[in-house]
């Protein structure tokens, strides 16, 4: 671990930025890669019809899954046949009664999308917006115009941990370049240009295995994932990757020891890029259905609530083979 961490005002000072490529007041990032012809193009990847649920359980009675410092969605009953029995409540007219609940919760706590706003370096949010557009509620950059385009097109899974053997990657363990032209290759399978990736690593199943402990051992939030190098940031500019996926809380290998810093791939990508970032989402079945059938690309569709001025929203993606 470096003494002390570089700023991201130096780490990328060279790197790649999409700022102003689609124009001054955009917002959506790399999801302007995501055209008809795109959708179309993930359409043409059907070929069973099956269809994948992405997202965890929320409101479990065991717990969620989400980063350390987010508390549980809690969800109470706002009305059921208690206030019937009690008489707190009556029947409509022709008898009809009803149910109704209310959650409270952290847009981030589940299965989720990450705004662009959602992270900054520099006092500049994605775009060049200023900073000071969060207060109260992201101006721009925030969940909203990202819900209104959705997230459509040619999704592809790259099985990290079937690559490396083993049921789920180790705390920090670092994904490279290699290791996802490798899955590809294993998988017999091209990652092609404007791909939405979606990248296993069975970290999230040792939640359900093994609860906290599983994904926090010892107390430490260090989970596996892509690993921040210029190779990575270069790779991902190229390929013109509008979105990525993963099954972890962050999407990215928490800690860069040579640079000192903390999940620098929110920074390279989604805050200069504007690469979409997915996170939570549930992989095993999928990933155990395109091991038996080896067809590993399909039509993603990720569609984030509407949330007006948030920094990210709960979602539900679909994988249609």
């Amino acid at each position: 671990m470096a003494k002390k961490p570089v700023d991201f005002t130096e780490l990328l000072k060279d790197a790649p930025k999409n700022w102003g490529r689609w124009g001054a007041d955009d917002e959506i990032g790399a999801l302007n890669f995501l055209t008809s012809a795109e959708v179309l193009r993930g359409a043409r990847s059907i070929k069973s019809g099956k269809v994948f649920m992405l997202g965890v359980p929320l409101a479990h009675p065991k717990g969620d899954p989400l980063y350390p410092s987010r508390s549980q969605p809690i969800r109470t009953m706002a009305m059921d046949k208690g206030f019937y029995l009690s008489g707190l409540a009556q029947p409509m007219p022709g008898g009809i009664e009803y149910a109704d609940d209310v959650i409270v919760m952290y847009l981030q706590g589940t299965t989720q999308y990450d705004a662009l706003g959602h992270v900054w370096y520099g006092d500049k949010l994605y775009n060049g917006y200023d900073t000071k557009t969060t207060i109260g509620g992201l101006q721009k950059c925030s969940i909203e115009p990202i819900a209104n385009h959705g997230v459509v097109g040619r999704g592809i899974l790259l099985d990290i941990a079937r690559l490396k053997g083993k049921p789920s990657l180790d705390a920090n363990e670092p994904i490279t370049v290699a290791d996802l032209e490798a899955a590809a290759a294993r998988q017999q399978c091209t990652i092609e240009k404007h791909d939405i990736l979606l990248i296993r690593t069975g970290w999230l199943k040792r939640f359900y295995d093994s609860g906290f402990q599983g994904i926090f051992p010892n107390g430490e939030f260090k989970e596996p994932g892509l690993a921040y190098s210029p190779e990575m940031v270069n790779w991902f500019h190229r390929m013109e990757i509008p979105s990525i996926g993963t099954d972890t809380i962050a999407s990215e290998q928490t800690m860069h020891e040579e640079s000192g810093t903390v999940i620098a791939l929110h920074a390279a990508l989604l805050h200069d890029q504007g690469v979409i970032f997915n996170e939570i989402d549930w992989l095993e079945d999928l990933a155990a259905d395109c091991e038996a059938d080896g067809q590993y690309t399909f039509l993603f569709v990720g569609a984030p609530l509407k949330v007006v001025r948030g920094a990210g929203s709960p979602v539900n993606p679909a994988a249609i083979k």
